[in-house]
């Protein structure tokens, strides 16, 4: 099975795992169906809620809302050479590496010998409230991530970076 069949099996799974747990009132989930084509046509978005904000990361949503109350999808294209520091999201997400190597780690510091180097087809979770990093190398990354909103995303300070309060991001 390709890569990308597995991406397409788990992320509905996925979304199905995050379906209960917020007493807020959720965006109901609306039936959506894209081909490859269809994703790579959809436009691309830059930093929204649950990304790292930055620049040159798009960002197409598949489904849900991030802000929003419910299941979300989001596929995130990542050029190569970046680095994402170590950051949390409120939420419980899951991801499906597409294409690319990504290199993705847990931690409070981004550090390279921490990161695990994912192919294609390679699944992940980021829990809760879980610092985790991320950086790609000479090739660019598409991965497929999951969860149920809102979302925010939330840069770790190190000591003596007033930097990362800054890049905090809803």
């Amino acid at each position: 099975m390709s890569p990308l069949a597995r991406a397409w099996i788990a992320c509905p799974l996925a979304l199905a795992m995050h379906g209960s747990g917020a007493q807020q009132v959720r965006t109901p989930l609306q039936p959506t169906r894209m081909t490859p084509a269809a994703i790579a046509a959809h436009p691309a978005l830059g930093a929204i809620a649950g990304t790292s904000g930055l620049a040159g990361i798009r960002t197409v949503v598949l489904a849900g809302d991030p802000a929003r109350p419910g299941a979300y999808a989001i596929e995130l294209l990542v050029p190569p050479h970046t680095r994402i520091d170590a950051h949390t999201h409120r939420d419980d997400r899951t991801a499906v590496v597409v294409s690319g190597t990504w290199h993705f780690g847990y931690g409070g510091l981004a550090d390279d010998a921490g990161a695990t180097s994912l192919g294609p087809g390679s699944f992940y979770t980021e829990p809760a409230n879980t610092p985790h990093f991320a950086h790609t190398g000479n090739e660019a990354v598409a991965v497929i991530i999951s969860g149920n909103g809102p979302t925010d995303t939330h840069y770790v300070a190190r000591p003596g970076d007033n930097a990362a309060f800054h890049r905090n991001r809803p």
